[in-house]
């Protein structure tokens, strides 16, 4: 099993186990029960975006230059994008049909 889903199993379970004990102290202190629902749901909640967004601000170091942002596929900086190459006559082109001969069968080359 991947560490990083692990990381986060284990981390939702503390947090699940930390949203009962804030409900049985609150409910403990005569706390309405809605409210400490509603307390105990947003802990629940928040804390698994919060990891998701550590996690990104991690990752966002790594693949080269920071400032590109990644992207779907890892683009390079140059801003190429994505070519096609057509499966007729093998031209390179960007956009949906071939300029050389018109077909719509291509793949992508990147």
């Amino acid at each position: 099993m991947n560490p990083q889903l692990k990381k986060y199993y284990l981390v939702l379970i503390v947090s699940l186990v930390f949203s009962f004990a804030i409900q049985m102290i609150l409910n403990s202190l005569g706390v309405n029960p809605m409210i400490s629902v509603s307390i105990v749901i947003a802990v629940f909640l928040i804390l698994p975006f919060m990891m998701r967004r550590r996690y990104m601000n991690n990752m966002r170091g790594y693949g080269g230059d920071s400032g590109t942002g990644g992207g779907f596929f890892g683009m390079n900086s140059s801003g190429t994008g994505v070519r096609y190459v057509c499966l007729v006559c093998s031209n390179k082109h960007k956009g949906g049909t071939c300029p050389r001969c018109g077909s719509k069968m291509q793949r992508a080359d990147f």
